[in-house]
C-alpha cells in the first residue's frame, strides 16, 4: 500500500525489513506514522512492533548501518530506538497484551500476537499497521476500520471506551489532542465515555497532563481542545482557575461577556499570529482574575478593576499546580498579564509620549509580543466596534514607535544608577538612595529632563539637595 513515504523513509523501512527476515522476526509498522502518512502529514518517527524481541531487531538495524547506529533501549518495558542523521526516530517493541489495576494506568504486559497489540491501542486511527513481512509486504492491517474514520474524520476507540478510558486515562486527553490537532470530531460514544471517567484522570500525574495540555494550546486552532476539556469536565479537574472564567451574570439588565469563550478566541487570535507557546500561555491567563475582581456598580456595570495586578500573582499559583516551569517563561506569562491593559487604554485617551515612554520601558524587549497579545484581545460580535478599536490601536503602535526612535527607552538603563549615587555622595546602600535613583528614573520617562548623562547628573544633585546631601570631592 502507498503511504507517502518519502525515498529515505522507505529506504530505512525495507532494511528493517530485510534485518527481520534475516532473523526470522515478523514486524509492522504501526500507529502514528500510518496514520500521518495516509493524511498526507510529516511525520519525525515511526514505531515498529515485532513478533519477537525488539530490542534484538533493534540491535540488528542498527548494526546493519557503518558506522554502526547508537541504541537506547529500555528493558523494562522491552523497547529500544535509535536516531539516524536526518533526525528520523525508529522506536521498535515486542507485541504486546496488557491487563490494567484499578489504581494505575501502567499495565501488567505479556508477550503477545499482532492482534493483541492492536486491540491495546488507544484510538482506532492509531491501530492500523503496513506488514514488512516479505509474503504480505506493503499490505495494510485494520481490524477497526481506521482507515474509514480517517476519511470520516472520526476519533473513536478501537474497543470499549469506557475500558480503553478506565484503564488508561491518559488517553482522554489523548482523544481531545488529536481532536484538535487533525480538526476531528469525537464520536458521540467515545465523548459519552470521557465524561464519565473524568474523574479517573485524578490518577495521572500532572507533568503528563500538561504535556498534552501544551500539545493542545500548541495546535493550529487551540480553542477546540480546550472547549472539549470544558464541556467533558476534565479542564475542573486540573485546572479550575480557567472554568470559573465561563458564564454571564446580569444584574439590571447589564451582563458581562462570557469570559472563558472570551479566552478562547483571544488564544486562538494570538495562535494566528504566532507559534509561540508561552505567548499563548499569557492568553489564556490574561483575564484568570476577573472572577476574583468582578464587581457590579449600580450605574454604571461590571467592573474588574486590578485584574491585571491579580492576574500576575495567579501565574505562579498555576503554574506551580500546574507544573510548568518557574523559570523565564513564568516571568515573561507574568509581565504579559501584568501589562495587558496598558496599550489598550492608551487607545482610548489621547496619548502623551510620557505614557508611550513608561510603556515602552515596562515591557522592553517584549514590547512586540505584549502588542500582538493586546490586538488580539480586541473580540466584540460588533465588527464596526473591533474596526474602530483596532484602527486607534494602529495610531498607538505608529506613535510608539515615533518616540522610541527619538528617546531608544526600550531595553534601556537610566544613566545615573545606583552604584553612582552611593559612589557621589559616599553613601551606603539606603532608602535615600534608591528614592534619587528613581527620582532620575521617572525625570526621564516623564520628560522632565532628556535621556542624557549630564542632565540626569544635575537632576541628581538638585534632588540630593532637597535631601540634605552633597557630591563628596
Amino acid at each position: 500500500m502507498d503511504i507517502n513515504c518519502t525515498k529515505e523513509e522507505r529506504l530505512i523501512l525495507e532494511r528493517i525489513a530485510q534485518v527481520a527476515k534475516s532473523l526470522q522476526m515478523p514486524c509492522y509498522l504501526i500507529g502514528g506514522f500510518v496514520r500521518d502518512k495516509l493524511l498526507g502529514r510529516n511525520s519525525k518517527d515511526a514505531d515498529i512492533v515485532c513478533l519477537g524481541d525488539g530490542i534484538i531487531l533493534a540491535e540488528a538495524v542498527a548494526a546493519s548501518f557503518s558506522p554502526k547506529l547508537n541504541v537506547s533501549f529500555f528493558k523494562n518495558f522491552g523497547t529500544a530506538q535509535f536516531k539516524l542523521p536526518n533526525g528520523f526516530e525508529v522506536e521498535f517493541v515486542g507485541a504486546r497484551k496488557e491487563s490494567y489495576v484499578a489504581h494505575s494506568r501502567k499495565p501488567e504486559v505479556q508477550n503477545g500476537s499482532l492482534v493483541d497489540d492492536q486491540n491495546r491501542r488507544d484510538f482506532t486511527i492509531n491501530a492500523m499497521a503496513i506488514s514488512l513481512c516479505p509474503s504480505d509486504y506493503g499490505t495494510l492491517i485494520d481490524p477497526f476500520n481506521g482507515i474509514n474514520d480517517l476519511e470520516l474524520k472520526i476519533i473513536r476507540t478501537p474497543l470499549d471506551a469506557d475500558i480503553t478510558f478506565s484503564d488508561d486515562p491518559l488517553r482522554m486527553m489523548r482523544a481531545i489532542r488529536f481532536a484538535t490537532q487533525l480538526n476531528f470530531v469525537i464520536e458521540a460514544e467515545t465523548l459519552a465515555a470521557i465524561k464519565s471517567n473524568k474523574e479517573r484522570l485524578k490518577i495521572i500525574s500532572q507533568e503528563r497532563i500538561t504535556d498534552e495540555l501544551n500539545k493542545i494550546i500548541a495546535a493550529k486552532t487551540p480553542s477546540i481542545g480546550l472547549d472539549l476539556l470544558y464541556q467533558t469536565g476534565l479542564l475542573e479537574i486540573f485546572f479550575p482557575q480557567m472554568v470559573t472564567l465561563a458564564g454571564v451574570e446580569i444584574i439590571e439588565g447589564k451582563g458581562h461577556k462570557d469570559n472563558f469563550y472570551h479566552t478562547l478566541q483571544v488564544l486562538d487570535n494570538v495562535a494566528y499570529r504566532s507559534n509561540n507557546l508561552w505567548l499563548r500561555w499569557a492568553a489564556i491567563l490574561h483575564d484568570i482574575a476577573k472572577p476574583a475582581t468582578k464587581r457590579f456598580e449600580q450605574g454604571h456595570g461590571w467592573t474588574f478593576h486590578g485584574h491585571d495586578a491579580l492576574g500576575k500573582k495567579m501565574c505562579t499559583t498555576i503554574f506551580r499546580q500546574l507544573k510548568l516551569p518557574l523559570n523565564e517563561h513564568l516571568k515573561y506569562v507574568g509581565k504579559l498579564v501584568a501589562l495587558h491593559l496598558r496599550p489598550i487604554s492608551l487607545s482610548k485617551e489621547e496619548i502623551t509620549d510620557s505614557a508611550m515612554r513608561r510603556l515602552l520601558f515596562d515591557a522592553g524587549e517584549d514590547l512586540e509580543d505584549l502588542m500582538m497579545l493586546c490586538e488580539s484581545d480586541i473580540t466584540s460580535k460588533n465588527k464596526l466596534k473591533v474596526r474602530h478599536f483596532l484602527e486607534n490601536f494602529e495610531l498607538v503602535k505608529q506613535r510608539l514607535k515615533i518616540v522610541e526612535e527619538k528617546d531608544k527607552i526600550r531595553n534601556w538603563q537610566p544613566p545615573i544608577d545606583g552604584a553612582d549615587v552611593m559612589r557621589i555622595f559616599k553613601l551606603p546602600p539606603s532608602r535615600e538612595v534608591g528614592f534619587i535613583k528613581t527620582a532620575v528614573r521617572e525625570a526621564i520617562l516623564d520628560g522632565i529632563i532628556p535621556n542624557e548623562y549630564d542632565a540626569a547628573y544635575q537632576y541628581m544633585i538638585e534632588k540630593a539637595a532637597e535631601m540634605g546631601f552633597e557630591p563628596v570631592v
